[in-house]
């Protein structure tokens, strides 16, 4: 009997060189609209969430920091965190919240709602995202954040537009102040991961690929005695379906051909083959 090992030499070629697959994403926001949003700080007290807050704007490409009212001690010890200095540098102060949106026609507060009796719309922050990327394209957005102990006051409440709140447990539902603003960030800056797996989709293989593979994948099981084990009259169909829900890449065909040959191969000649059920 001839060996198979040349197919699985061909294989294991394909298993080499086969590249990793890259998610293709969604184009990120252009530098232009990541400076459409302004991040509010409203009456913020502790600088390592000053710090955090100013970091995650850094990092995600945000630059432009508006703090209104601010714990002075607070904000100057926040101007040393690692990786915030040139935000925190060029951070605007302002009195009030009305002079920090002054020129954005779109403020927009956050809150964890709670036992609060809001008179805006709400929306959680996955709803959120995408009608925000949508108006940076054109439009100055403010992002308001209230105090670490307090939130948002009413007045505050009371220039925004509509509020987002980020999902959590009832158990806990207040974030630390500089975590929310990273998620919130996040979320603006990744973009829509529908698109991008749909982008990132490797071509599917043919029909008659699949078949080939299905017909291997029965002859194996039947040469290993796991039809016998399971008598069922629509074996076969049922072990088609099975592969072609699996929507197995093109480029991966050669290898599960591969596979299934040198399995037979093994069972064939009867090297280490199990036992078939009678």
């Amino acid at each position: 009997m001839v060996s198979c090992s040349e197919d699985w030499r061909q294989a294991s070629k394909q298993l080499r060189r086969a590249p990793c697959e890259v998610e293709s994403l969604e184009p990120l926001p252009t530098s232009t609209e990541l400076d459409r949003l302004r991040v509010v700080l409203v009456s913020t007290r502790n600088p390592l969430n000053i710090g955090a807050a100013a970091r995650a704007m850094s990092n995600f490409g945000f630059r432009h920091l508006a703090v209104v009212n601010p714990y002075e001690p607070a904000f100057e010890e926040a101007r040393s965190a690692v990786g915030a200095q040139s935000v925190l540098k060029h951070a605007e102060r302002f009195d009030c919240v009305g002079e920090a949106v002054r020129d954005c026609t779109l403020v927009i507060g956050t809150t964890a709602v709670g036992h609060r009796h809001l008179h805006h719309r709400v929306r959680r922050l996955e709803q959120a995202s995408p009608l925000l990327r949508k108006k940076l394209r054109s439009t100055n957005i403010a992002l308001l954040f209230g105090s670490e102990k307090f939130g948002l006051s009413n007045d505050d409440l009371s220039h925004c537009h509509w509020l987002l709140r980020i999902p959590t447990r009832d158990e806990n539902i207040s974030m630390n102040l500089g975590q929310a603003v990273a998620v919130c960030l996040y979320e603006l800056i990744r973009g829509d991961s529908r698109v991008a797996g749909k982008a990132g989709q490797l071509p599917r293989a043919s029909a008659g690929e699949v078949e080939r593979i299905t017909t291997m994948l029965i002859d194996a099981l039947a040469a290993s005695g796991f039809l016998n084990l399971r008598r069922v009259a629509d074996s076969e169909q049922r072990i088609r379906r099975l592969v072609r829900r699996l929507h197995l890449p093109a480029e991966d065909t050669v290898i599960w051909l591969g596979i299934f040959r040198q399995i037979l191969w093994k069972l064939r000649s009867g090297e280490n083959a199990p036992p078939v059920a009678q």
